[in-house]
């Protein structure tokens, strides 16, 4: 059975930074499709960054140049370093999870696994 644990979030000024993890467990990272969508309240998921088998990169168009996604092999984790926060980031981020090698060119707001959601909260 595969899980994801996500954490890292917190309450921050705009401007600030924040370094979201998620762990999984049953699955290696990169052995697939793997990325980050967020929910803020009242608005449809967004998938903001992913990277596949081959470590390409995909970010949607609001978070380019702000946003970093990565993979630590050793401690099995998927991270996104986010810079430069705005009031619009504020929201539950969630990571996901496919066996899928390729990722779709616009990051995924659906994942067969799924993890918890870490809230984000941005003040200006």
């Amino acid at each position: 059975e595969v899980q994801l644990v996500a954490s890292g979030g917190g309450s921050v000024q705009g401007g600030g930074s924040l370094r979201l993890s998620c762990e999984l467990f049953g699955q290696n990272v990169g052995s697939g499709c793997m990325g980050w969508f967020r929910q803020a309240p009242g608005k449809e998921r967004e998938g903001v960054a992913s990277m596949d088998f081959w470590n390409q990169n995909y970010y949607a168009d609001s978070v380019v140049g702000r946003f970093g996604i990565s993979k630590d092999n050793a401690k099995n984790t998927l991270n996104l370093e986010i810079d430069s926060l705005k009031p619009e980031d504020s929201a539950m981020y969630f990571c996901g999870a496919s066996r899928d090698w390729k990722c779709p060119s616009v990051p995924s707001a659906n994942y067969p696994h799924e993890s918890q959601g870490t809230l984000v909260s941005v003040s200006s």
